[in-house]
């Protein structure tokens, strides 16, 4: 059995403070903790045979019924290479088990684990350029990704580590020697002047940031997703549009290949996390429009259509607002 509780949960999360809100019966959320919380009752199922207490009040059939389901889920689990490791993985694969049970029990249990319904899983299909299109002018792949780092659905800081070859040729001197002394003061325990030459390093647009228990020096951008504007923070679908893309990109490190640079100082590029595409899935589940004025890509007007004729997202409005448009209001209302 301990090979069995390795393999299930090994890949689980633990939750974040961005797990906080949308609780589930199961007292979880739709972020990575409800892969864990159902990879736990798979495992204790397997042991005891027992389903989780609580699961009757949100499915139609028995707890014999239900007790089937587990022992499907729990071989789909194990077949499974790799496992699952985000909602969306794991609600697929609980709802092709599942696919001949009825719709309200699957519906059911994925609710219980805060999982994703079926109606709001999105299948991406742009796959990860594998040489680099016309028009980019540079790439990189960043740090993990701070939820904090989120400002709104079509705008992220990242932070790239000064040991990139492309990084490292163009660190200031400056910087590279606050570095060095801000290593020295915090060994001598001298915070305060440590922290003074962080401030140093902050203001020169680098930080640094503990990854996996060590100290990078990292450069800082601010990336606005090319081709897409997502609803303003004030605007209605505009905290959708932001939790949208923390739960994304959230943790993760993600490829960037950079277009250019607008008004405001941003780099302007195209985001790959894990493999998909960031403006194809912001476009699916409707909480970005299509910015035809700046970026004519076909595939990128097929998407928002998409999401406009199955009414989700903002589409659920009969006729909502655009971004562009609110903005132009805000700024001759000034």
């Amino acid at each position: 059995m301990g090979n069995a509780l390795r393999f299930l949960c090994g890949k689980c999360f633990e939750p974040s403070a961005a797990d906080s809100g949308s609780l589930g019966p199961h007292g979880v959320s739709s972020a990575t903790v409800g892969v864990s919380a159902l990879a736990h009752d798979l495992f204790q199922f397997d042991i005891t045979s027992q389903v989780p207490e609580g699961l009757s009040n949100h499915v139609v059939s028995s707890k014999k019924a239900q007790a089937n389901w587990y022992r499907k889920l729990v071989d789909a689990w194990r077949e499974s290479k790799p496992p699952p490791k985000t909602p969306e993985e794991a609600a697929r694969l609980v709802i092709q088990t599942l696919k001949r049970h009825q719709k309200a029990d699957v519906e059911g249990l994925l609710a219980f684990y805060g999982l994703p319904l079926p109606h709001t899983l999105v299948e991406v299909a742009a796959q990860p350029p594998t040489s680099l299109p016309d028009g980019v002018k540079f790439e990189f792949h960043t740090l993990p990704v701070d939820a904090k780092a989120v400002a709104d659905g079509d705008t992220v800081t990242v932070y790239v580590s000064t040991t990139d070859p492309r990084e490292s040729a163009y660190v200031p001197g400056n910087v590279h020697a606050a570095a060095v002394q801000r290593s020295a003061a915090r060994a001598r325990r001298n915070y305060e002047q440590a922290d003074a030459l962080h401030q140093q390093i902050i203001d020169s647009g680098y930080r640094v940031i503990v990854h996996q228990n060590e100290e990078v020096l990292a450069k800082k951008y601010r990336i606005r997703l090319r081709g897409i504007d997502a609803p303003e923070s004030a605007m209605p679908y505009g905290k959708e549009a932001k939790n949208e893309l923390t739960k994304i990109v959230q943790g993760k490190s993600l490829r960037v290949l950079v277009y250019g640079e607008d008004r405001y100082g941003r780099c302007v590029g195209d985001l790959y996390c894990n493999g998909i595409f960031v403006q194809e899935m912001m476009l699916k589940k409707g909480l970005a429009w299509h910015y035809s004025a700046y970026d004519k890509r076909p595939e990128l007007e097929t998407w928002e259509k998409q999401a406009r004729a199955k009414r989700v997202g903002l589409w659920a409005s009969k006729n909502p607002e655009k971004p562009w448009e609110w903005r132009k209001d805000k700024r001759e209302a000034r």
